[in-house]
């Protein structure tokens, strides 16, 4: 997968819209950050701490913690070079779940999303 795809799937998501964080392109729920896209090629991803163990055990190649204290909050990045539409698709979705606020999720749901 690419920057490109994680900016295509990001964007399909309710409310979401591309800005800049820290010169980087971020991807925003209602203001609140649930992407990046770092010049390293990978994505990162707004995550809980379960959420951040369970794909970083299940799949280390392609999730592994941000370093330093970003990462202790959950941020995670995501191995574009590894992943498959489906997985990056899921990823995101669960990072805007974390992120986007209860009315938005539940029309999410509704639409069968």
């Amino acid at each position: 997968m690419t920057p490109e795809d994680v900016r295509r799937i990001a964007l399909e998501l309710p409310g979401a819209i591309e800005k800049s964080h820290f010169g980087k392109p971020d991807f925003r729920v209602r203001d609140r950050v649930f992407a990046t896209l770092p010049e390293d090629g990978n994505a990162v991803i707004k995550l809980t701490r379960d959420q951040q163990e369970m794909m970083c055990g299940a799949e280390a190649a392609l999730f592994q913690p941000v370093e330093g204290g970003w990462g202790k909050q959950g941020w995670t990045r995501v191995m574009l070079s590894a992943a498959d539409a489906k997985t990056l698709r899921s990823a995101l979705v669960t990072a805007w779940r974390n992120t986007a606020p209860a009315t938005l999720r539940k029309a999410f749901d509704l639409a069968g999303g």
